[in-house]
């Protein structure tokens, strides 16, 4: 068997079937989260439906304007739903993001197209697409967490740092900690993936290759290239996005000004 089995709608709908097992225990339970289980099943299907129908015309095209177009809307979806799952925010949260990600995912999905893999032409949708969004997606986990952290770290400890001012540091000084610790947090998720891979858990584009019949040593080699780039987008988006936030809490005379952190 040279490629992957086609699946029927039925297939599909058999493996959807099993969902309903989550919702008993749901009910069974009493978690009250059969509405959201079901909400979530449909969306996933609606979603993964059309990004395959708009797919297949973009990859077919090979049109730059379009492939473009797609990784804008995905940077832009994505930044807001990095400034969405955070527990705290500031004004300006969402174009923070979005500049964390753009230099963060953006630069990396470049880098790995058009300088290690070598795609001629670079933007070719079959391999950029499907390359920013699997950064995108761990990305913006770890710039949600570490924003989560940061803004966290300045509300919760607002008094030491404000003793740290008051003793002549700049806000950089009163704020180095926060951003480590928020870095940190922002980490986490992508080393834990690291640690256990290949030993624990079989990630997601290796099992796709594998099913779409590339060499298992292959896809293991496209597996390590994507997390060494999720790991760079990662630390790069994360370290962006809390020197941002670092900076919108603080005022032009340097003080700490932790009305500007809003609680979701």
């Amino acid at each position: 068997m040279s490629g992957p089995i086609e699946l029927a709608p039925w297939q599909i709908g058999a493996a959807a079937a099993l969902v309903l097992l989550n919702g008993g225990l749901s009910v069974w339970l009493r978690l009250g989260l059969e509405k959201t289980l079901a909400i979530a099943s449909v969306r996933s299907v609606v979603q993964l439906s059309l990004l395959g129908l708009v797919l297949e015309p973009v990859f077919a095209a090979g049109n730059p304007w379009l492939v473009g177009g797609i990784c804008i809307v995905m940077v832009v979806l994505a930044s807001r739903a990095a400034a969405k799952r955070s527990s705290r925010r500031f004004p300006g949260i969402v174009r923070s993001s979005l500049l964390a990600l753009v230099v963060g995912a953006g630069s990396t999905a470049l880098l790995g197209t058009a300088a290690i893999i070598q795609v001629d032409p670079w933007w070719e949708p079959r391999y950029l697409i499907p390359m920013l969004g699997m950064i995108l997606g761990n990305g913006l986990t770890g710039i949600s967490l570490g924003l989560d952290r940061c803004l966290q770290q300045l509300d919760e400890h607002r008094a030491q740092v404000d003793a740290i001012l008051a003793f002549g540091a700049d806000p950089w000084e009163a704020s180095r900690p926060v951003v480590a610790e928020g870095l940190r947090a922002g980490m986490i998720p992508i080393l834990n993936s690291m640690t256990v891979v290949g030993l624990v858990t079989i990630p997601g584009m290796m099992t796709g290759q594998i099913l779409g019949g590339t060499p298992p040593l292959q896809a293991a080699a496209y597996q390590m290239l994507i997390l060494f780039l999720i790991a760079a987008a990662t630390a790069m988006g994360a370290l962006v996005s809390v020197l941002l936030a670092a900076r919108a809490v603080f005022d032009e005379t340097g003080r700490l000004r932790p009305e500007r952190i809003q609680r979701a």
